[in-house]
Parts: structure tokens; sequence; C-alpha cells
């Protein structure tokens, strides 16, 4: 039985999920098995992955659904068939620092008070790199009012942590804010997280990325927090901070990265 489960989802990912495949076979930690749910794809992922399978058959397991239902839907469906002890999140179309798997499981093998481990990533696009972006060393249930308290894609949780809180919620709600939903469920059962100050993962945060998130996206992203914030008990007149993502469909993308970078330039000066 493997100690680490890695866990992902393709959607039409042929032209990225070679580089973030091999990003896993570089690691230098090697108990891990590969969990990889196709999502109905279109193009060639899911013969890339079955080629995957043939050359490593004992370290990857590749599922498939029968129509397209979504990330939080093909995430639950690898949780499933999962053996590690730990579970790590990856994207089709980034990648892992070849030292994050070992990082993380050293992280959670002597830190056994905390869940899960984030890590800080290194965005980039079709122009380039961008400077590091750093989560919160320990967030707290407060943390939710302004955002996530860590970066999903990054994440390597215990699986008895994943068991607790049920996996992801299947709903349209939820389509673009499954971590979000996730961590409000994660806080309120009293559990706790850490992010590493290293960036171990490299984000794809293309202009594809930025038409993914739509207004009616937002306004469920409103939904799912506006839920989350009475799950946690928060006082009344903190829920205006859950209409941020419809103050951000407003606001045009230059200002929202400027906002990135000034928010990231403040964790980085708390180091």
């Amino acid at each position: 039985m493997p100690q680490v489960s890695i866990i992902m989802a393709t959607y039409n990912a042929e032209k990225t999920l070679k580089a973030s495949v091999d990003s896993i076979l570089e690691q230098t930690f090697n108990d891990w098995e590969f969990i990889i749910c196709d999502d109905c794809s279109q193009d060639n992922s899911y013969n890339i992955l079955l080629d995957y399978k043939k050359m490593h058959p004992n370290r990857f397991v590749i599922l498939r659904n029968e129509v397209n239902s979504k990330l939080s839907f093909s995430l639950n469906k690898c949780l499933e068939v999962a053996q590690g002890e730990y579970v790590a999140r990856m994207d089709a179309d980034d990648t892992s620092l070849p030292t994050r798997l070992e990082k993380q499981v050293d992280f959670l093998d002597a830190h056994p008070e905390f869940d899960v481990v984030g890590t800080a990533m290194l965005p980039f696009n079709e122009d380039g790199d961008f400077p590091p972006r750093y989560a919160k060393p320990c967030p707290e249930p407060s943390d939710m009012l302004n955002r996530s308290p860590f970066y999903h894609a990054t994440i390597m949780m215990r699986k008895s942590a994943y068991d607790k809180v049920n996996g992801y919620t299947v709903s349209k709600r939820t389509e673009r804010a499954q971590d979000y939903d996730m961590w409000f469920r994660f806080f309120s059962l009293g559990l706790k997280g850490y992010n590493l100050q290293l960036p171990l993962y490299h984000v794809r945060e293309d202009s594809e990325a930025m038409k993914r998130r739509t207004f009616k996206s937002r306004c469920y992203e409103v939904i799912t927090k506006l839920k989350g914030y009475k799950l946690l008990h928060f006082p009344v007149y903190l829920y205006v901070f859950a209409f941020k993502p419809i103050f951000a469909a407003l606001t045009p993308n230059t200002f929202i990265e400027l906002y990135h970078k000034r928010f990231d330039s403040a964790l980085l000066i708390q180091k």
C-alpha cells in the first residue's frame, strides 16, 4: 500500500498532460500511486493516460466517467479508490517541483497535529513566470472571510481528514469553488492546516483560466460563502465579505492581478 495517493481529473488536457504527469514521475519521493480520472475528454487525453498505465502498471490507476461530470465528482471517484495514508492534489495543466511530495510527507509525518499541508506556488502563463505566491502559514477559520486559506492544487491531506469532510460537494454551486466549500467544512470540524513557505508547485494562470471564471460561477461562489459563514457561525454583519466575487467580476483583470501582487508582497514581508 503506497503512503501517498495523488488524485487528478483531466478534461481535454492533451497539450499539458504529459508535463504534469512527468513532474510526478520525477519526484524525489517514490512511495506513491497516481489516480487519474478522465472526465470524458474529446481529445487524446485518455489515450495518453492509458500509455502511462502501460509503462507503469503498478503506479497508475486510470478511471473514466461515463458522462462529463466536472471536478468534484471526478475527485471523489479518485478518493473512493485511494489507498494512501496521505492524498495529494494535482492539476493536469500544472507541474510539481521535484521535492514537493518529499517535503509535504516529511511535514505531515513530523506534525500529527495538522491534517493538511499546502505550499507556495509559482504562477506562469504564455508570457512567462511570475513571482512566487505565498499563503498564510497557519490559517484560521476567520481567514475564510477573505480568500481560500490553501492553494487547492498544492495540498496534501490525510486520507482520514478527507473522509471526515466527506470529500467534495457535487453541485452546480461548487463547480468553481469546490475547495472553498470543503474548507468551510474542514474548519467546522476543528481540523488544522499549514502552508509551507516554499514554492513547490507551478500553477498555470493563462487567459483561458481567467475566462472560466464567469459571472454565474462567481454568483455561485457567493452562495457557497454565505452557507460557509453560517456553518462557521460568523456574525451576520460580516456576510458582506461574501459578495467579494461579484466585485471581482466587475473589476478589470489588471486590477485583480495588482491586488494579488500587493497581497503576496504583504505575506512575503511577514515571513
